[in-house]
This record gives structure tokens, C-alpha cells and sequence, in this order.
């Protein structure tokens, strides 16, 4: 019985200790970097996705390249190169659909706009409008405006559904629309047609802008990309000489991968920040 009071002291006292070092900011910290996952994997069609799934998915992909690459080549510091490679691929794959997927949205909303400015002429309510999106709209914003209609007729609550539907799309375009239907509906009034028109206007003038740089940057981070992917290449394939995969088992051999791996890493990071226009935030979350 001694031994259990000792314990749940020892425990409790523990408890404490902890709680007097607890860091506020690491927590919002771990609470931003789980949005901004989650956000990721929205904006790529995956919102059922959660970000420890697509961790351990990273993980179970490193593993196995490292396994294979180190039955194939015995060498230990190549191994986990590739098994480094191998555990981003994942994310890579993710954000790659994520920023695919925000570009064909971009060229979607103004035709949703359209859609809705239609509706409402027709004599549709504004939540009838956005529910009629889900059938009649673009087929990339149909599902979540689908599920919308079904929170909207089960709850009847038209803020929680515009919550609910701006958490699924994760689009910062998206936030801007939902954001100003909603001002539209509690305030009220009769521009709301006019508004719409507008709307759509300045989507259609963004889009164009927009993928007109973009076009003419593509190069840089393609160049940037085969830049990167080459030395690696070469290194895989000479790795399948027992005399290589030797020679970068050593200190030296560790140290020049290391120093590779990290000016690919920095060189393609400054590549992509020189060619690429930056991400839209979203500030309406």
C-alpha cells in the first residue's frame, strides 16, 4: 500500500512540475502547424485525411526505402538518403494536388459566382442559390456545396453551414465569397446581384493575371526541379556498385552526402522562392 501512495505522489508531484513548465506558445504552435496541415490536405481533395495519417504514411514510406535501398546497396548513409527522399515524397505529392487543385478553383469561382448571381435573379433565395451549385455548378466545387445543402436542410442554420463549407474548401478564395455572402445576408439588401456581378469580374481579372505569370515562371521551377533531381539520380545508379557504396560509407563519404543534401535542399527552396508567386493566405478563416 506504501508503494501506491509513493507512486501517486511521485506521479501527482510530476503532474505539477509539468504544468509549471507548459509553453502556451508550442501549443498554438502545434495547433497552427495542425491547421495548416489539415488545410493542405483539403485544398487537395482529401479532407477526411487527418495530418497523423499522412505522417505515419510518410513514415511507413521512409522505412521501406530504406529497407530496400540498404538490401540493394549495404550502404547505410545512401539508405537514408533515400529514405529521407522517399518520407517527403508523400507531402510533396499532397501539396503538389493542393496547389493544382487551388489553381483549377481559381478558374471555377468566377463561373460559381455566375451561377449564383443567375439564381438569385431568378427569384432563388441565397441559400437556395448556393445549394443549387451542388447540382448545376462546376464539377471541382459540386460536392462541397452538396454537403452544404445537407447541413443546411438538416440544421436550417445558415452561418453553420457557410462555416461548415468554408472549412472544406481550405480555399482563401473561397473565405472571401463565403465571407461576403454572409455580410450580404445579415445585412441585406438589394445589390445583391449587382455585388455578385462585380465579384465575379474581379475573380475572372485575378485568374488571368495570375496564370498569365505563372505561365511565364513555369520554367524556372521545372528547371529548378530536374537541377535537383539529377546528382541523386546518378548517385542511385552508381550506388549499385559495391567500390561506391563503400566509399560513402565513411566519414568523408557521410559528410560530402550531407553537404550535398543540403545545397539541393537550399538551392531548389531559393529557385521556387524566385520563380513562384506566393500562396494566397488564408486571412478569413
Amino acid at each position: 500500500m506504501g508503494v501506491v501512495v509513493g507512486l501517486l505522489l511521485g506521479a501527482g508531484c510530476c503532474l505539477v512540475w509539468l504544468s509549471c513548465w507548459t509553453n502556451p506558445a508550442a501549443r498554438s504552435r502545434t495547433r497552427g502547424w495542425t491547421a495548416r496541415v489539415q488545410d493542405m490536405l483539403s485544398q487537395a481533395g482529401l479532407p477526411d485525411v487527418t495530418p497523423g495519417a499522412l505522417l505515419g504514411v510518410s513514415s511507413a514510406a521512409g522505412l521501406a526505402a530504406l529497407a530496400v535501398v540498404f538490401a540493394v546497396t549495404r550502404s547505410i548513409t545512401i539508405s537514408v538518403c533515400f529514405a529521407a527522399m522517399a518520407g517527403a515524397a508523400p507531402w510533396l505529392l499532397v501539396r503538389g494536388q493542393a496547389r493544382r487543385r487551388r489553381v483549377r478553383l481559381r478558374d471555377v469561382w468566377a463561373e460559381a459566382v455566375d451561377h449564383l448571381a443567375s439564381g438569385v435573379r431568378a427569384g432563388l433565395s441565397l441559400p437556395e442559390a448556393l445549394v443549387q451549385l451542388g447540382e448545376r455548378g462546376p464539377d471541382d466545387l459540386r460536392e462541397p456545396f452538396r454537403r452544404f445543402g445537407q447541413d443546411y436542410r438538416s440544421a436550417g442554420r445558415f452561418g453553420e453551414a457557410l462555416d461548415a463549407l468554408k472549412a472544406r474548401l481550405a480555399d482563401p478564395v473561397g473565405d472571401r465569397i463565403v465571407e461576403a455572402l454572409r455580410v450580404t445576408r445579415d445585412v441585406g439588401g438589394a445589390d445583391l446581384g449587382r455585388m455578385l456581378r462585380t465579384l465575379s469580374g474581379f475573380l475572372r481579372e485575378d485568374a488571368r493575371t495570375r496564370g498569365e505569370l505563372e505561365a511565364r515562371q513555369s520554367w524556372t521551377i521545372n528547371g529548378a526541379r530536374v537541377a535537383v533531381a539529377g546528382p541523386w539520380v546518378v548517385l542511385g545508379l552508381l550506388a549499385t556498385r559495391p567500390e561506391t557504396a563503400a566509399a560513402f560509407d565513411s566519414v568523408t563519404g557521410a559528410l560530402v552526402l550531407a553537404g550535398g543534401a543540403a545545397c539541393s535542399l537550399v538551392a531548389y527552396r531559393a529557385m521556387v522562392h524566385i520563380g513562384r508567386l506566393p500562396d494566397e493566405e488564408r486571412v478569413l478563416r
